[in-house]
């Protein structure tokens, strides 16, 4: 019994079955983001009290780039304030108030940043 899977039909447009021979499934291709080198960058830093029910963090938005930049990227300013966060979507939100310590850090590495939100 043979249990390959000839293709999904959900990403085959719709097809399910053809009486074509010679027809192929054409699948989209994923195209990983090109990360934008840091000074060209847009980076906006601001605190925000909304996500974590009323507790302080800080957020990093405008990054473009690819998912293991933007992971990475992340991780430095968690390793920096020693606390938690996450990155998801060009957005990095580091637990607490770090605001002015992620900002000098990222000016520091050469990103275009800026302060935000009051």
């Amino acid at each position: 019994m043979n249990t390959k899977k000839s293709g999904n039909p959900r990403k085959s447009g719709g097809v399910v079955f053809s009486t074509n021979p010679d027809y192929r499934y054409q699948y989209e291709s994923v195209q990983e983001d090109v990360t934008l080198p840091p000074q060209k960058q847009d980076l906006r830093v601001m605190l925000d009290k909304k996500l974590k029910g009323g507790k302080k963090a800080t957020l990093v938005t405008g990054f473009v780039g690819s998912a293991a930049d933007l992971a990475d990227l992340a991780k430095q300013l968690k390793n920096l304030c020693a606390a938690g966060g996450n990155a998801v979507e060009g957005n990095i939100l580091v637990q607490g108030d770090f605001k002015q310590k992620i900002l000098d850090f990222l000016l520091k590495k050469g990103y275009k940043a800026k302060a935000a939100g009051g």
